[in-house]
């Protein structure tokens, strides 16, 4: 990366890190992309340049979630089931109490901002439906080894097994965010989502290879 792709990148962050807490104090719906700009010693239009509205400021990352299932699809072993891996990649996330599973003391804030405006509810809905269809283009390009059947090319469907993949993972990420928010510590949330996650993902691969004569993984979380 060169000198000036590095400054543009350090902008960005600064952009982004100034905008953030504001939207925490005061909420999204209650802060200006002008008073964004203030605090990151910018001007609007710089803001703009990076952020094309004001909702890219709050998902920051948002390219990097929407692309991340999919590229765990397309980097997994040879041979080795998208379904293990995504489950896998998630499970050792939560035991690792990876930030951005929201396992942090700013979560419970960030989560309430989301709620509390349409806008970044509806946001957040489009971003789960990108990473959905990176998924089913990955999993097109890159099928699981499955059962035979009649018509090899369309078994099982990308769309359908990338909307139960998403789904499941989607669906933990929701729980986990329920029982924090409604009070549990964040540790037994997380044993227990993963536990109930690992079960639904099991279930899910055991049907995905039914009949192809490969052995069931043992149940067990990833270390």
């Amino acid at each position: 990366m060169g000198l000036r792709e590095i400054k543009k990148q350090q902008t960005r962050t600064a952009i982004a890190d100034a905008a953030l807490p504001l939207f925490l104090e005061h909420g999204f719906d209650q802060v200006t992309v002008a008073e964004v700009a203030r605090h990151a010693g910018v001007s609007t239009n710089t803001v703009f340049n990076y952020f094309p509205t004001k909702e890219d400021l709050f998902f920051d990352r948002q390219a990097e979630v929407e692309g991340h299932l999919a590229a765990q699809v397309r980097s997994r072993a040879p041979g080795a089931c998208p379904v293990e891996t995504v489950r896998d990649d998630l499970l050792t996330a939560l035991r690792h109490d990876d930030p951005a599973l929201g396992l942090h003391p700013d979560a419970l804030r960030f989560w309430q901002v989301i709620h509390d405006s349409a806008a970044l509810r509806a946001r957040e809905r489009e971003i789960s439906e990108r990473a959905e269809a990176a998924l089913t283009t990955a999993l097109t390009e890159h099928p699981p080894n499955t059962a035979p059947g009649p018509n090899q090319a369309d078994e099982p469907m990308p769309a359908l097994l990338a909307g139960a993949i998403a789904g499941i993972h989607r669906a933990t990420l929701r729980e986990l965010q329920r029982r924090i928010l409604s009070g549990e510590s964040p540790a037994d949330a997380r044993d227990r989502v993963a536990t109930a996650a690992f079960q639904a993902f099991d279930l899910l691969c055991s049907g995905l290879h039914a009949d192809t004569g490969e052995p069931s993984q043992e149940l067990r979380l990833p270390q």
